[in-house]
């Protein structure tokens, strides 16, 4: 009987199954924490690309209509 770390061989063909299930459920929390990080950048930017597009307009470098034309551009239509 091999011995490895104390444990049988039964006992590590047991240990097999538990830490392929841990790693699947790490790997899914892992990739749903980098999904929400995403989504919060891309967020954080497109706000700061309406405040830069609203400060253009109030200092009259753009006109309204454009800063409109702007922040409509890349919008999926539903």
């Amino acid at each position: 009987m091999s011995q490895w770390g104390g444990l049988s061989a039964g006992e590590l063909l047991f240990l097999i199954p538990i830490v392929a299930i841990v790693g699947v459920c790490l790997m899914g929390i892992i990739k749903a924490l980098s999904r929400d990080a995403a989504r919060k950048h891309a967020v954080r930017e497109r706000e700061q690309s309406r405040r830069e597009i609203a400060a253009y307009v109030a200092e009259g470098s753009m006109t309204p209509e454009e800063g409109e034309r702007l922040l409509n551009a890349g919008e999926e239509t539903g």
